[in-house]
Formats: structure tokens, C-alpha cells, sequence
């Protein structure tokens, strides 16, 4: 299997100016850090986001402390940020509504 074209640095300004919650670092991977009241509704949230990865097929690494959930995101085959990265940002911000 081919794995996914890397985005332009263009493609992904745009990409990015349509996805809340989320920042592309060096035109690389995106991250994204979001807040909860307590550890089990941190962890309750890690656990969809890796129902959601496996369904998907598309493995963040992910930290979860007290309050929060950080994302890491990058397609590892391809060597940066691809449509898949933007998709699965798009499905996790669906997470959380």
C-alpha cells in the first residue's frame, strides 16, 4: 500500500485555518491539548480517542495528565501531516461536542 501524499506547506495553512483546538508545528505534526475537570474524565476521553484511532486506523500519541489530553498527530508513514491527520483532528474535535 502507497502510503498518503504529503501535504504542501500550503495545503496545510489551509487545512489548518478550518480545525479549532489544534496547531501545526513545523509543518510537520499537529497537537492538540484538551481540558477536563478531573483524571477519569481525561481518561474516559483517551479511551475514545483510541476507539476512534483504531477504527480509523490513524495513532496519535497521546498524554494524559490530571486535566488534560495531548495529542500528537503525524502520518508516520508518509513523514509528516497528511488528509489523514486533518480527518482524524476533525474526528476527535467530534469527541468533544
Amino acid at each position: 500500500m502507497t502510503p498518503p501524499r504529503l501535504l504542501t506547506p500550503t495545503e496545510i495553512e489551509e487545512q489548518s485555518q478550518k480545525l479549532e483546538n489544534w496547531e501545526v508545528v513545523e509543518n510537520h505534526h499537529l497537537t492538540g491539548v484538551f481540558m477536563f475537570i478531573n483524571l477519569a474524565s481525561a481518561m474516559q476521553f483517551a479511551v475514545k480517542i483510541g476507539k476512534l484511532a483504531e477504527e480509523i486506523q490513524h495513532h496519535p500519541e497521546i498524554t494524559v495528565g490530571t486535566d488534560r489530553v495531548e495529542l500528537s498527530i503525524f502520518t508516520h508513514d508518509s513523514g509528516g501531516l497528511t488528509e489523514l491527520d486533518f480527518l482524524f483532528a476533525h474526528r476527535v474535535n467530534e469527541l468533544i461536542e
